[in-house]
């Protein structure tokens, strides 16, 4: 067996067509059908189930297996090329990230601390639901992950908590809202509001907050991005809830301003997530590094703004009772 042989089936079982699989390993059709039959022969089991003119119709059971561990001992090996250059003081390569929409202004700046100690890493950034970003991380296409560490089942991952995501109302700076600080999710639910689709995540959270004070409001737009929600605020008399970290990441835009969400005040851990097991991934090792320090020093709320941060005792607090 040769490392080759893994990458050539992973192709094929991600492209789902023999052809495209092979312009990406940027090899011939008859090479890589040959690598894999040659595989399929050493092993003694089919992997793929196979149509008129070698179609691809999937991949047997003996090959979802032969599959997961392809990509298992790709990625170790990767892992192990990261490993070495990371001891000669050179990780280089590229780390793969799956985030939430609501850490896009935060990326970049975690992303550029990242470079500088690491000039030799470039960042692969995914946008990516919980079940989606769990997915990568269990089939190794992605090195860490940052979601929220409150969902039910984000099974056998380690987890670094880094701050809890409050929410506010982004309102129009109106008379209206002249000398507000606050307003109720009671009273939010019966203004004209601009909300993310009903598939999201974070939809979800909002909906159920929403359910607990007996109210069930009706969007007049729905979409996929905050930043999208932001300028209906700013361009119409909608309102908006964001994480209250946009307020100093991205800002907020003219003419509009934000009110502390009340009655009651919640908020979702944040955190980094990463697959278990030892060696630690070096590309997600260097990003938890980092993040550990920015915790320790406190330069995380200089990233976050004071709104989005708790003090130190309260994430203890919070790691302990991951932990447990």
């Amino acid at each position: 067996m040769f490392l080759r042989q893994f990458k050539y089936l992973i192709a094929v079982a991600e492209e789902k067509h023999f052809g495209r699989a092979a312009d990406r390993c940027c090899v011939t059709q008859p090479s890589l059908s040959s690598g894999i039959k040659q595989l399929e022969l050493e092993l003694g089991v089919a992997i793929f189930l196979r149509g008129r003119g070698q179609r691809f119709l999937g991949l047997t059971a003996e090959g979802e297996r032969v599959a997961k561990w392809a990509r298992r001992i790709t990625a170790h090996c990767d892992a192990m090329k990261d490993e070495l250059d990371n001891l000669k003081g050179d990780l280089r390569g590229s780390i793969r990230m799956g985030a939430m929409p609501s850490m896009s202004p935060v990326l970049p700046t975690l992303i550029s601390m990242l470079r500088e100690q690491h000039p030799g890493i470039n960042a692969d950034v995914h946008f990516l639901g919980i079940e989606e970003m769990k997915l990568g991380l269990n089939k190794f296409s992605l090195d860490v992950g940052i979601t929220y560490l409150d969902h039910e089942d984000l099974g056998r991952f380690n987890t670094l908590p880094i701050f809890p995501e409050k929410l506010s109302l982004l309102v129009p700076d109106s008379d209206e809202f002249q000398g507000r600080t606050s307003i109720t999710w009671r009273e939010a639910a019966d203004l004209p509001l601009a909300m993310l689709r009903p598939t999201m995540h974070e939809r979800h959270y909002l909906d159920r907050v929403f359910e607990q004070v007996g109210k069930s409001p009706k969007p007049l737009v729905e979409s996929e991005s905050i930043l999208h929600l932001m300028f209906q605020v700013q361009y119409s008399d909608l309102v908006t809830i964001i994480p209250t970290h946009f307020a100093k990441m991205p800002g907020l835009h003219a003419g509009t301003k934000m009110l502390s969400l009340v009655d009651p005040v919640v908020s979702q851990r944040v955190g980094l997530v990463w697959a278990d097991g030892e060696p630690v991934i070096p590309m997600a090792g260097a990003l938890v590094e980092i993040m550990k320090r920015l915790k320790k020093t406190g330069d995380l709320a200089k990233v976050l703004g004071d709104l989005a941060i708790v003090e130190q005792e309260d994430m203890e607090g919070m790691e302990a009772q991951l932990a447990g």
